[in-house]
Order: C-alpha cells, then sequence, then structure tokens
C-alpha cells in the first residue's frame, strides 16, 4: 500500500493519529481527536475511517476499547508518503559543528563527540562505528616483547590503535623490527591493508623491498595478522541511559532492557555497515524491519560518511524506540554524518 491509495480524509485522519502519538505515546481515540483537530467529522465517521486503516495493516489497538497507534506499516507509510523532514536550527547545527571541531583533529575524539552530540540533541543512544577493513593506516611499528615474540602495533587514519601478537624467527636482530616497521609504514601510509596487501606480497616474493629473509618474514607476519579482520569494526555507543526516559509502561521497559542487552554485548554491529552501503544517505529502519536486533519497536537512523575519495568508511546514527522525532532526528543523523567526513 502507499499513502495515494488512501483518501484525503483517511489520510488526514491518519496523520492526526501518527503525529500524536509520536508527541504524547499515547493511543489516540475518536473522540479525543474529534475534539483536538480541526478534522469537521464526527466520531463516529473517525471509528470508522480507523477501523479500516487497522484493517489496512496500518493501525492497530493495543488494548480493548483502546484508540489506535501506528504499526510498524503504517510508520513506514508516515515517512515515506507524509513526514516534512525539518531544518535543523542554526542552534543544533553549531551546536553539532562546534563540539566535533572542539577536539581538534584526533580522529577517534572526534568520532567520540559526534556521538555524544547527536544523543545530546536527539535524547536517544547514538553510535558510530568504523569498518577497519576500509580505513586507512596511519603507522604500524613492532614492539619486542622478549620470548621471541612482538607486539604488532597499526594506527588507522581515524586514530583507533590496534595490537596483535606475533613470533618471531629465531635470531632476529632488533634492528630488523624497526627496519620491518618502516617498511611497512611506508607501504601502508594512506593506503588499506586490503589494497596494499597484494602489493607488499608481490615485492617481497620479487626480493625488490631490499630486506633479508628474516625480516621479510616479520614483515609478512605482520600484515598477515590482520587478514582475518576484514568485517572487523569499532564501535562507539553513547546515550543508552536516554532510552531509559519517558518509559510509560512494563512492556516498554522490557523492550528497552532487551535493547540495551543488545547494545551492550554489540550483536550483529557488522551488517549495520552493509545496510548503510546499500543507499545513498540518510537510511531509516522501522522496529521488524530490523533485524539487527533480537526485538522489534526500535528504529535505527543511519547515514554513512565518507573518506575523502568518497568510499564509505564508517556510518553514524540513532537508535531509540519506533516512537522518534523522525523529521528532527532525520536531518540531524545527515548533518552529523556530512560534519565527521568533512573532520576525518
Amino acid at each position: 500500500m502507499d499513502i495515494k491509495s488512501l483518501n484525503d480524509r483517511s489520510r488526514l485522519i491518519f496523520q492526526h493519529i501518527v503525529e500524536s502519538w509520536v508527541e504524547t505515546g499515547d493511543p489516540v481515540g475518536s473522540r479525543t481527536l474529534s475534539r483536538t483537530s480541526e478534522l469537521g467529522v464526527s466520531p463516529a465517521t473517525i471509528r470508522n475511517v480507523m477501523a479500516d486503516l487497522e484493517d489496512a495493516g496500518l493501525l492497530v489497538s493495543p488494548h480493548t476499547s483502546a484508540g489506535r497507534i501506528p504499526t510498524d506499516t503504517g510508520l513506514r507509510l508516515f515517512v515515506d508518503g507524509i513526514l516534512e523532514v525539518g531544518n535543523l536550527s542554526k542552534d543544533e547545527r553549531e551546536s553539532i559543528r562546534g563540539k566535533c571541531s572542539a577536539t581538534g583533529q584526533n580522529p577517534s575524539d572526534i568520532l567520540a563527540e559526534a556521538t555524544r552530540a547527536l544523543s545530546g540533541l536527539s535524547h536517544c543512544a547514538s553510535l558510530v562505528m568504523v569498518d577497519k577493513a576500509v580505513e586507512s593506516v596511519r603507522q604500524i611499528e613492532f614492539v619486542p616483547l622478549g620470548n621471541s615474540r612482538a607486539l604488532v602495533v597499526l594506527v588507522s587514519s581515524s586514530g583507533n590503535v590496534e595490537n596483535r601478537i606475533i613470533s618471531l624467527p629465531i635470531g632476529l636482530p632488533p634492528s630488523a623490527l624497526i627496519m620491518a616497521g618502516n617498511y611497512l609504514t611506508a607501504k601502508l601510509a594512506g593506503r588499506t591493508l586490503n589494497t596494499a596487501q597484494e602489493d607488499i606480497k608481490a615485492e617481497l616474493e620479487s626480493q625488490q623491498a631490499e630486506l633479508d629473509s628474516l625480516t621479510s618474514k616479520v614483515v609478512q607476519d605482520g600484515v598477515a595478522v590482520w587478514s582475518g579482520d576484514q568485517h572487523d569494526t569499532a564501535l562507539i555507543i553513547s546515550g543508552q541511559a536516554n532510552l531509559l526516559e519517558n518509559v510509560q509502561a512494563g512492556a516498554d521497559l522490557e523492550r528497552i532492557r532487551l535493547l540495551l542487552a543488545d547494545l551492550e554485548r554489540k550483536r550483529e554491529m557488522v551488517g549495520l555497515l552493509d545496510l548503510a552501503k546499500t543507499g545513498n544517505g540518510v537510511q531509516l529502519f522501522i522496529g521488524s524491519e530490523n533485524n539487527l536486533f533480537s526485538l522489534s519497536g526500535s528504529s535505527l537512523v543511519l547515514a554513512p560518511y565518507m573518506s575523502e575519495n568518497n568510499s564509505v568508511v564508517g556510518v553514524i546514527g540513532v537508535i531509540g524506540p519506533t516512537r522518534l522525532n523522525y523529521s528532527r532526528i532525520i536531518p540531524m543523523v545527515d548533518f552529523t554524518a556530512r560534519m565527521v567526513g568533512k573532520l576525518l
């Protein structure tokens, strides 16, 4: 069903129901609707229209003889066909820009501040995720640990630091670790592991790297130790406590509890980036459309942010109950994603 299949009266009544529910969280009854709106029709007429909307799967009655609330299908129809996306105020834009920029040029701080700004303005939980597989490398070095082992330290362009332990060839001099780190930093700086890995392998095999066999082995092991992390992600979540605000019933509290547990476990978060890559700009996943979590009743508003060569390197967004102020949060997420991409 699309919005064009509703006549003007049904469309207007449906719009009033959704907007009232988003504002108050309460089911909307026909008598209340006739008193508070300017529909100019009787409660009986509104009840008939509401019954038709319920039969169409757009509304549901949560309790016997109660008013109606929109279903996930109804919310999707509202967002796609009726919702008028607002504009951020100048103060909101300056707040996001100021908090992100105030951290200087440290990418990790920029991302952390972006999530805090989003959660504060949206009064929901916010998240930002970086796909490590497509992050470029800033530096890599080897730190000796003794007992023929070394710590491989990789610093990404976004400021994420990853450590791995590798075994060292017997008889390797300490200078070889410095040489290996310098070689990899020169080859990887500004590139991703994915794009540089084959070049490094080919250069080592053709002995064009001017490294001895032991140092070459360290270089190979240093690159290979990350080969299994092609879908690894770094995730920052802020504002989980906001989800507990305005919880109106035990069932709502239970849904939020499960959502918080899912966020704590960071379940299926790799899928967020895949979802963000499937389209351009802000994407919205409402309730049962979102199978990343163990429950419906939550919505995700997501936007990818880009690297300087316009490839998706991460996703930022807001998660909360389906009763979100979509007209305000959609432009908020969009602006924050563009600001993060610009600053990074």
